[in-house]
């Protein structure tokens, strides 16, 4: 049984302009062409259309599914190349949409914390936080940092929505700070790292040296840095030199 133009684009849901076009370019030729110029396509045609509308669904490149209907390239490799192709799409995508969620979140002026176990820049979970503090500062500053979430412990939901809230609000100021070109030594800068030295101290009490050595884990270490860097991806370095001039300059720590 053979079938026309239009029964045909009906039955595969696409026009008849497309089948026109598949036969211009030597991708699906009719069973037939009558005199009156009408296209008649057969079984064998349809399910060639078929073969080729479900690898236009993987937006395969017409010119390649040409190709593998012809035989002349193996459907397995082609499908490889292609599937790379469209997961380092994805990557890209992903990668817009981080930025317009940062851009959204700026914008607003505030951003949710997923986790309150410890502030903003400082956390990303207990047992990884811990390691990377006993590296790098000893035993006596895990032991520290465990007091203050024993502490914290105790606190009502609201109490960690509340801090939750403030480190929200705190960053956001920290990046409208550097966007606008406040230098992380000024006064400006110095002001708004008091708040956040305020808020370390509620949680861990450190000591100046220790707090000096906190502006440089955030500026190198994979973890703490990734958690700014979604705020603003320039803060890091920012934040870290702003938290060591105000250890040298407030916190009285010899250079």
């Amino acid at each position: 049984m053979q079938y026309s133009i239009s029964d045909a684009a009906k039955m595969a849901g696409v026009s008849t302009r497309t089948l026109r076009h598949y036969d211009e370019i030597g991708l699906l030729a009719p069973a037939a062409v009558a005199a009156n110029g009408y296209r008649w396509y057969g079984r064998d045609e349809l399910r060639r259309l078929q073969r080729i509308l479900l690898l236009r669904e993987m937006d395969v490149p017409l010119p390649e599914i040409g190709a593998i209907l012809a035989g002349s390239e193996d459907e397995t490799a082609a499908l490889r190349r292609h599937l790379a192709l469209v997961l380092a799409e994805r990557d890209r995508l992903d990668q817009i949409a981080t930025t317009i969620n940062r851009t959204i979140a700026d914008l607003e002026g505030h951003r949710r914390l997923p986790d309150v176990d410890f502030f903003r820049g400082l956390h990303q979970t207990r047992d990884s936080l811990a390691a990377t503090l006993h590296e790098r500062f000893g035993e006596e500053a895990v032991r520290a940092l465990q007091h203050g979430i024993s502490c914290m412990e105790g606190w009502a939901r609201s109490d960690h929505d509340e801090m939750a809230t403030t480190g929200d609000e705190l960053y956001g100021r920290l990046s409208r700070a550097r966007r606008a070109g406040v230098a992380p030594a000024s006064s400006q800068a110095l002001e708004l790292v008091a708040e956040h030295y305020e808020a370390v101290q509620a949680v861990w009490p450190v000591d100046p040296a220790t707090y000096y050595d906190i502006g440089d884990l955030i500026e190198t270490d994979v973890d703490q840095r990734a958690i700014v860097e979604s705020v603003d991806p320039a803060l890091p370095a920012w934040l870290g030199t702003a938290i060591k001039h105000f250890a040298t300059h407030r916190l009285g720590l010899a250079p």
